[in-house]
């Protein structure tokens, strides 16, 4: 016992440390766990802070916590964009370095930088402009229009930081280098954590900025982390390395690129516009209903962010084995991945069934807000131990290369049975944000179920990139 304890540890230290694998041949389990770990870290940093946030945003009241609530629901668009072309960057990058191709996994990343680049530029002159409608499409009361615009505009004209932060991790995961994005995470989220209470509130001589001073934070933040993602990139430290003789547009690698991204847009687009729409509906019924329905899934996130990262780790070994031919391998680390996030999730929801009320009432006071956000946890975690398998399954998709499956799935999931689902049992059955939960935790479960039917289908494997 004692051995096998010691041999965890040592495990654990090298993958913080980062010691770099050749995936394609490490023992299944060994490599989930190295690439498990800080890949878990890292989301556990990202939901960290989401959680701080709302913590110190909430000390401004319901209308800061809604402008919050209704403007990252837009901002999900911008968060779709980064994280589908990242995960093209995940699949490209692992598929070459499990051909040892090392040399083109640095021309793939400088065309992934191109892409982001255009993308968040065109991203954030649109969301700068078109600040306060936005809000007012999103059914923000008037005070939350007024206090809150600002907040918008900051987080839209920043989202450059926020495209790149996604992008590049994406580019670090598929090289088997998850230490470099999750050291990335903690540094721009811990400097968020920080800067958080201070441009918020004030302190001595620093004027606090209210509820803009939390958009300038995350802003100044995340881009000292793409700061420090650039430098690893062009440093030449590692295999991955954009050198000069990778500066080159390659026109038949930026059309890859667009169409894997497409089907990973498609996924969280389609995601996140559901989202959009499930907000806007709890936004009928109040600043309040809004305010519970943030705090509910910042909560929420708090434990999914793990459980993604450790489902991450599948589309690393799915990429690389693919890409070294090893079919069987691929398939298996998907399989043990999901196992392992099976328990995970089971865990946390027996935490939330227990303690829903004490974890909510450390975010807010309002006992309306509270009702809503402990109710909305309960329920949802009721769908977790399904969910647990199908974020594994379709990381595993993206992984290979074929994201427009799961994107297929969301479709029918999202938009076909959810949204008018939500619609009907919230509205016209009267449950109010209780139904919206409801909701979503049978939808995600059927999701979870519908993508491991397909993966057991095996046409993933068969994908070329």
């Amino acid at each position: 016992m004692a051995q096998r304890i010691r041999y965890l540890f040592s495990l654990f230290k090298d993958a913080i440390r980062g010691e770099e694998q050749d995936y394609t041949k490490t023992p299944l389990k060994t490599g989930i766990f190295l690439l498990a770990v800080p890949m878990i870290l890292e989301m556990v940093m990202e939901s960290l802070f989401a959680v701080v946030d709302i913590f110190f945003v909430g000390r401004l009241g319901e209308h800061a916590i809604a402008t919050v609530g209704l403007t990252e629901a837009v901002l999900t668009i911008i968060y779709s964009v980064g994280v589908g072309v990242s995960m093209a960057g995940t699949a490209l990058v692992a598929r070459r370095f499990g051909e040892k191709n090392y040399k083109r996994a640095g021309t793939v990343s400088f065309q992934l930088l191109l892409v982001g680049f255009v993308l968040s530029a065109i991203m954030g002159v649109a969301g700068v402009i078109w600040a306060e409608d936005i809000l007012l499409l999103m059914g923000a009361e008037e005070e939350v229009i007024r206090t809150g615009v600002g907040f918008t505009r900051i987080i839209f004209a920043g989202n450059m930081a926020i495209m790149l932060l996604f992008l590049i991790n994406g580019i670090f995961r598929g090289a088997g280098l998850p230490h470099l994005a999750m050291r990335t995470l903690w540094l721009s989220n811990g400097l968020n954590i920080i800067l958080d209470p201070l441009f918020i509130f004030g302190l001595g001589p620093i004027p606090g900025f209210g509820i803009e001073g939390a958009a300038w934070a995350t802003t100044l933040g995340r881009s000292i982390g793409v700061v420090y993602q650039l430098y690893h990139l062009f440093s030449g430290k590692h295999k991955l390395t954009i050198t000069k003789a990778n500066l080159k547009v390659r026109w038949e690698t930026l059309r890859k690129i667009l169409v894997i991204s497409a089907g990973g847009m498609g996924q969280f687009l389609v995601d996140s516009a559901a989202w959009i729409v499930l907000t806007r509906i709890a936004a009928t019924f109040g600043s309040a209903a809004v305010a519970g329905y943030t705090v509910a899934f910042r909560v929420l996130l708090f434990s999914l962010m793990p459980a993604w990262g450790l489902a991450a780790a599948a589309a690393t070994l799915v990429g690389q084995s693919l890409g070294a031919g090893k079919f069987f391998r691929a398939e298996l680390s998907a399989y043990l991945t999901a196992r392992y996030n099976f328990f995970f999730l089971a865990g946390v929801t027996f935490i939330y069934l227990l303690f829903a009320d004490e974890i909510v009432g450390v975010f807010t006071s309002s006992t309306e807000v509270l009702d809503v956000a402990s109710s909305g946890l309960k329920i949802t975690v009721l769908g977790y131990v399904f969910y647990a398998v199908g974020m594994v399954m379709v990381q595993a998709f993206n992984g290979a290369g074929d994201t427009k499956t799961p994107a297929y799935i969301n479709i029918v999931i999202f938009w076909l049975l959810e949204i008018p689902l939500a619609y009907l049992f919230a509205v016209s059955w009267g449950m109010e944000t209780t139904g919206i939960f409801v909701v979503i935790a049978g939808c995600h479960s059927l999701h979870a179920m519908v993508a491991l039917w397909f993966f057991r289908k095996g046409k993933w494997k068969k994908v070329p990139i």
